[in-house]
């Protein structure tokens, strides 16, 4: 390891030791007596939750059985805050409380009884002290939208006891989240426990000074997270659909009540839109890079209906770093950065030059995407180069993923920089040629990427080369071996026509051939994380060639149908 990968640790260490530690300064040590407060004696508005609701899963809560997270968990008519949960997801998504919007579609009074019951049971097995991972900034920041949202359901007809109880349980995690939400982890959860801030303080009794302060720390975290083009500092694009789902019910109430809007909330969501239009495929679907997973049709369409940015997508989102080619319904997204800090890596994948295409409603070459609730390995191999659509060298990943449980599954070295021009050329009016330098450590080879769309939209060339950090071709003595992936739908048939063809069908009828003469082309077994069924096998189509003897191949996909 040389000196600079060991600084860079050593920086990495002592930055998150700070984190913790600062953390435990501002806790300091009686923690929950320092939180109690005086209670609210109202609440002022219930604010709109955008996520759609299932009246399966309802009735499910009310038999007893969670459906949460991919597990069932029969409760027996114990509180499910007592029990072993099935997985660390599923206690995620059990103590988050977005479960509870289902509940808006049952009317009977027996079954909103049944769910103050649920709810009494966490503030008395949890709401009276603090740990584990109910208290986690995220979950806590969740389920306070959701109480705050689905109020009007949790307290219909409620006795005055449970009513004063609830509020204080309420105002008590309001107090904690304020208090921590500066040592947060940076990204998405620090951002929505600013967004949980503002929605509380507008949602329940508070002073214009704390309106105006939940307000103004908003505007810091989305000026800092949300980028000049729109998208979220993470490069996840679904982060941008999670957040405008909160963000869209925020900016109503402060509306609604009248209160001065935060200066950039409006501007925020107005950039994030072009940058959500951008991710998504023909088909509706987004694009499945770095910890992005399976997006429903209805989730999407909750928020796209509030789009008011008119305008057809960008070619470039420069600031997160893709790139978009597209002709003729034909799509094709190009990841072209790394991640912009430590900080903002947890979920980041080593994907960089990955690709993803579809033509109308389908995609055909797609990234294995991240698991939705599958356990940490699953999610852990899903960050893996060789589940990305790019060039894989002696089946090393070309960022390093760190394996250390103090600093949390960050990016710790690997790409240091990615380049990145468009060209036109004869029968290609668009094309992106990227590299990066990801391998160049460990084998002394840069990853060139070159692909470019015809007018007619039903030709994608692509070429692939590995060359030396000075330009020049691979030495003779270079044993490396790369593969270019190129994962393949689950929905889309694989027929092999010859050691060098592949033919690729859509459920519709509309056929597609892979092509590479440099090489021969492999159909291999394969994953997909990101199905919304949970893990599903799949192919994937391979091409092997060595650095020193074969430094390019190109390939082409051609719509025969």
């Amino acid at each position: 390891m040389q000196i600079s990968d060991r600084q860079r640790l050593l920086y990495l260490y002592l930055r998150e030791g700070w984190r913790r530690f600062s953390r435990r300064l501002a806790l300091g040590r009686n923690t929950a007596f320092r939180f109690t407060g005086t209670t609210p004696d109202r609440l002022i508005v219930a604010p709109t939750d955008l996520r759609a609701v299932d009246p399966f899963v309802a009735e499910e809560i009310l038999q007893g059985r969670f459906p949460l997270a991919g597990r069932v968990l029969d409760t027996e008519g114990e509180s499910p805050f007592e029990m072993d949960l099935p997985s660390q997801e599923f206690g995620v998504r059990l103590h988050s409380f977005g479960w509870v919007r289902h509940m808006r579609s049952v009317k009977d009074e027996e079954a909103f009884a049944q769910l103050r019951h649920i709810v009494n049971d966490w503030i008395v097995t949890h709401g009276r002290y603090i740990g584990g991972i109910a208290w986690e900034a995220d979950i806590l920041s969740q389920r306070l939208i959701a109480w705050l949202s689905h109020s009007p359901i949790i307290l219909r007809n409620a006795e005055h006891a449970f009513y004063r109880r609830f509020l204080k349980s309420l105002a008590f995690q309001v107090r904690y989240l304020r208090h921590i939400t500066d040592t947060t982890c940076d990204g998405e959860a620090r951002l929505r426990a600013r967004i949980a801030l503002a929605m509380a303080s507008v949602a329940m009794p508070a002073s214009e000074s704390t309106i105006r302060k939940a307000a103004r720390n908003l505007d810091q975290e989305l000026d800092r997270q949300i980028l000049a083009d729109g998208g979220h500092s993470s490069r996840n694009p679904r982060t941008g659909l999670e957040l405008l789902i909160d963000l869209l019910p925020l900016r109503q109430t402060y509306v609604n009540l009248g209160h001065d809007v935060p200066a950039k909330l409006i501007p925020c969501i107005d950039r994030m839109y072009p940058a959500l239009r951008f991710f998504r495929h023909e088909g509706g679907e987004l694009a499945l890079f770095n910890g992005a997973t399976s997006t429903l049709a209805n989730e999407l369409m909750a928020v796209l209906r509030y789009d008011e940015t008119a305008g057809a997508p960008f070619k470039a989102l420069p600031h997160i770093q893709y790139e978009r080619l597209a002709h003729n319904n034909v799509v094709v997204i190009i990841d072209t950065g790394k991640p912009l800090s430590p900080e903002l890596s947890r979920t980041a994948h080593a994907g960089c030059l990955s690709f993803e295409m579809s033509s109308g409603r389908h995609r055909f070459v797609i990234n294995s995407g991240s698991p939705k609730f599958a356990g940490e390995r699953y999610r852990q191999l899903a960050r893996l180069t060789a589940a990305h659509s790019t060039v894989t060298v002696n089946d090393r990943s070309s960022s390093r993923l760190s394996q250390s449980q103090f600093l949390g599954p960050i990016v710790t070295g690997g790409i240091s920089k990615v380049t990145v021009r468009r060209v036109e050329r004869d029968g290609q009016p668009d094309a992106v040629i990227a590299s990066h330098d990801g391998y160049a450590q460990a084998f002394g080879l840069m990853h060139e990427r070159d692909i470019g769309i015809n007018g007619l939209g039903n030709t994608v060339r692509g070429r692939d080369r590995l060359f030396q950090p000075d330009g020049s071709e691979p030495a003779d003595t270079n044993t490396a071996v790369a593969v270019a992936r190129f994962h393949i739908h689950p929905a889309i048939n694989i027929r092999q026509h010859s050691a060098h063809e592949v033919y690729l069908s859509a459920p519709d009828g509309e056929v597609w051939l892979f092509t590479c003469r440099d090489s021969e082309v492999v159909v291999e077994e394969d994953i997909f994380f990101a199905d919304p069924s949970g893990v599903r096998k799949t192919s994937q189509l391979t091409v092997t060639f060595a650095a020193a003897s074969q430094p390019e191949i190109q390939w082409i996909f051609s719509r025969e149908a």
